[in-house]
């Protein structure tokens, strides 16, 4: 089960037993996944963006910049994999996506994702209603908005998928604290 977090989309994912490597962590290739499986859940299976035919040619990953910042293993508590836009550009959004099981963070990416156009495959101008949806998932910092205290969460309710997968990480002697953004 998801909670539902002002301005971000959360998927939550169960590591399995076969994704742990010959050092006894999950896979580092698999953690990379779960950055695919999030974007993906987001811009294909949102609420809004099936009601909206949002992006109806798919999208392309043109970036993935990656920390990782715990050691990761398998266990029975479900990760997080907690998005947020941090930019829009003309045709893409930088996501910002944290990979957590409470109270850690285990992997913080930036993804770079670029709306596609289904004839020359190449990219394409963001709609308005694209625009406005992603924009729902920026900080107000980010939005230009002033900063909201006591911010409900504004994002509907999702349909929560589950899907396996995880990520080998180095460990670092302090701890990351599990959070929707590193902002």
């Amino acid at each position: 089960m998801s909670a539902v977090y002002a301005r971000a989309h959360v998927l939550s994912c169960p590591t399995r037993w076969s994704d742990v490597d010959e050092n006894g962590h999950i896979n580092n290739a698999r953690l990379v996944g779960y950055i695919q499986e999030g974007i993906y859940d987001l811009f294909c299976h949102h609420a809004t963006a099936v009601r909206e035919s949002l992006f109806p040619s798919g999208f392309i990953i043109a970036r993935h910049e990656i920390d990782y910042l715990e050691q990761l293993h398998h266990g029975p508590e479900p990760l997080a994999v907690r998005l947020t836009v941090e930019r829009l550009g003309r045709s893409s959004a930088q996501v910002e996506v944290n990979v957590c099981r409470e109270p850690l963070t285990f992997m913080r990416a930036r993804t770079v994702v670029v709306a596609r156009d289904r004839e020359s495959g190449r990219s394409r101008k963001l709609t308005p209603n694209e625009r406005r949806f992603l924009s729902a998932f920026m900080a107000d910092t980010a939005r230009g908005d002033a900063p909201t205290v006591g911010l409900q969460p504004t994002v509907p309710a999702q349909r929560v998928a589950t899907r396996s997968g995880g990520g080998m990480v180095p460990s670092h002697s302090s701890r990351r604290r599990c959070r929707a953004s590193a902002g």
